[in-house]
Formats: C-alpha cells, structure tokens, sequence
C-alpha cells in the first residue's frame, strides 16, 4: 500500500459543458436526451484521481455548490514520460449551488506554492515551494500510465486543498493532444485571434519547405535560441480558422506573444479556443447526424474523470440549465505579472490577496460577489 499524509475531511469543464450542451441540444426530449448523454459518458475513461479524501469525506451528492479540479497535460495520457509530466494548464469550475451558471478559476502554472510531502510508491518527494505545475510532476515520476495520471491529480489537489481550503468535488484531466481528433471531426475550428502569436515549436524550413522547430528551448519551455534558416509559424490577429495541426500548436504557445502576457496569454487564447470548438459543435457537430458519434467519442476520449463518487449521468442532468454563456472566466492577479526569482526555481508568479481572496470565494460560493466587486478580474469573452 501506498502512504500518503493524512489530511482532514472535508467532470469536469469540457465533460459538464458538454453534457449541458446536449441537453440543450437534445430540445427537452427525454429520451433523446438519455440517449446522447449514455454515448457521451459511456466514452469517458473513469479513474480514481482525487485519491484517499473523497472516502473521508461526507457521502457524495450532486446537490449544492461545487469545485471542479480540471488539469490540462500537454502529452498524451497514455504516453507520460517515466521521468514526470507537469501540468500544463490548471483551472477551478466552480458551480454555485442553484446550478445555473459556472466560474473558471484559472491558475497560472507558475504560481508559487507550498507543495506537500507525497510517496506514490515509486520516488518519494519530500514537500517544499515550488511552482504550482511541479506538483504534477513531483506526483507522477517513476510512473507510468494510469497511476502517473492518479498520482499528478491527487498531489496537485492536496496543494490546492492546502492553498485554498478547498477539496474538490469531481476532477478531470485533460489531453490537449487528443483535442486534434476533436478538430479532425469538425474540420476546422474558427474563432477571432485576438493577438499576433509566434509558435516556438512549429515552423517550415527555408530551403526545403519541411516541418522545422524555429527555437531552442530550455528546459523549462522558455525560449532559449532562434533556429537559422526557420521560419516559425505566425497566426495573425484577426478571424482565422485552424486546422488540427494548428488548433494544437496555437493553444500550446506562452512565449512569443504581441502582448508578452505569457501565461495569461495563452490562457486567455484556450478560453476562447475551447469556447469556440463547443459553439462550433453546437453549429457544425451535434445537429449533424454523421458527425455526432465520432464528435462524443473524440471529446470522451480527451478525459479522464473522477465523477467523485457520482455518476457522470448525474453531473450532466444536474448541469443542463449551464449553456457555454453562463461560463464566466475569471484571472488571478487582474491578469497582470507579479513575479519575483527565487534560486533554484527560477522565475514564479506570486498570487495577491485579492487572488487568494477570490480563491476563497470558489470555497464559500461567493464567487458571483467577489466578481460583482472586484469586475477587473473577469475575462472579457
């Protein structure tokens, strides 16, 4: 067995907005409705994430408000890297408890944190600060496959439990690498593009007219280095529609932005990149009879969900009055750079006290009031 700290008592985004989309889809009709969302469940991969505290928690109901841990990988969940994944992207649904409306917490990657002590059998880690995403990683080193996915979520859901006091109801990893086959069914995703954007890891060889990567990197993703003779990908501010290849690559970029808002950059591009896609599958997938059993299955297959402890037919008839308009977004900092070094780490972010405030809030469901009073932290979509 497993050790794991002892702590107190106490889908997911694109799974929820999903299973709201097709019950507004499905036009009231009951069965119809059972129907859709049976084939949209049924392709969801289900795993224990959350770990040991659900079971110490209160019995599971989909009554009242909820938190939603949704963590983003840049890496196919069925082919983590031995050494640790770290996450790419992290983001809080809260669901107040008339369930009419949702908020989206974004958490930048780099925020600094204190991150438990964690044994997941294979390497021990042994707690310290350190930026939010490497709670992912510290979790899932030595392991592979679907205990490398349990063991990121639960170490980065304790770091959020201690930063926050929350304990998440339900909990869901997302693979941006499986968003290609989401694209490949629609054809193309198109959305307004709203700064100029560099990609740091697609671009076209000069001489040869081949795929070529434009930049050198650091370890940590940074840019180190143009590559010569490279000419790197560039999507232009304005209306453009992607392709799978470019859907991929355009929501991956942080580095090489007009408005060199790194993370919050590239948050603010995939809020509107994945906001796009459900209106886009409302528009072009579900009303589409050839094309809505291959679109269910390629958004299932992006996830792996735990429904903690209530079924993912719950959570999608619970959440059938939440439309992709009731999706509210919010950003820590006001979406602005508050970064300090720290040795040994690098460059972190530091959450503010309204940030921390606003966290809070997703824990006592006041989020509507936090918004209400600080309206400088909701993304303008």
């Amino acid at each position: 067995m497993r050790y794991r700290r002892r702590r107190t008592p106490s889908w997911a985004r694109w799974c929820v907005t999903l299973g709201a989309l097709l019950a507004v889809v499905a036009g009231g009709s009951v069965v119809a409705l059972q129907v859709t969302v049976g084939a949209a469940t049924s392709s969801v991969s289900q795993q224990a994430l959350l770990g040991s505290s659900r079971s110490q928690a209160k019995r599971a109901s989909i009554k009242g408000a909820k938190n939603i841990l949704l963590v983003g990988i840049d890496a196919r969940k069925d082919a983590l890297p031995k050494a640790g994944t770290r996450s790419d992207s992290i983001i809080l649904l809260h669901i107040p408890a008339d369930h009419q409306s949702g908020y989206l917490i974004s958490l930048p990657r780099d925020s600094f944190v204190e991150i438990p002590a964690y044994d997941n059998g294979a390497q021990r880690f042994a707690g310290g600060e350190n930026k939010i995403n490497s709670a992912f990683f510290f979790g899932s080193r030595g392991l592979t496959g679907p205990e490398a996915l349990s063991g990121g979520f639960e170490l980065l859901s304790l770091t959020i439990k201690d930063l926050t006091g929350i304990t998440p109801d339900a909990g869901a990893i997302i693979d941006f690498q499986g968003f290609r086959n989401v694209v490949n069914v629609l054809g193309k995703v198109c959305m307004k593009v709203e700064q100029n954007v560099t990609s740091v890891h697609r671009g076209v060889d000069n001489e040869t007219g081949e795929f070529a990567v434009p930049y050198v990197l650091n370890k940590d993703g940074s840019v180190r280095s143009k590559v010569r003779g490279v000419t790197a990908n560039f999507y232009e501010k304005g209306d453009r529609c992607f392709n799978p290849t470019e859907a991929l690559d355009f929501v991956r970029q942080r580095d090489l932005l007009e408005n060199r808002d790194f993370d919050y950059g590239r948050q603010r591009n995939q809020q509107l990149f994945f906001k796009a896609i459900i209106k886009q599958a409302i528009d072009d997938g579900l009303a589409s009879p050839t094309k809505l059993p291959g679109l269910v299955k390629a958004f299932g297959q992006t996830m792996t969900v735990d429904s903690g402890g209530i079924s993912l037919e719950d959570w999608v008839f619970a959440m059938k009055g939440i439309n992709p308009d009731d999706l509210v977004t919010l950003k820590t900092n006001e979406g602005k750079f508050n970064s300090r070094q720290v040795p040994g780490v690098g460059s972190v972010e530091v959450l503010s006290d309204d940030s921390l405030a606003l966290l809070r809030a997703a824990r006592n469901d006041t989020v509507a009031e936090f918004a209400a009073a600080n309206p400088e932290y909701v993304s303008k979509t």
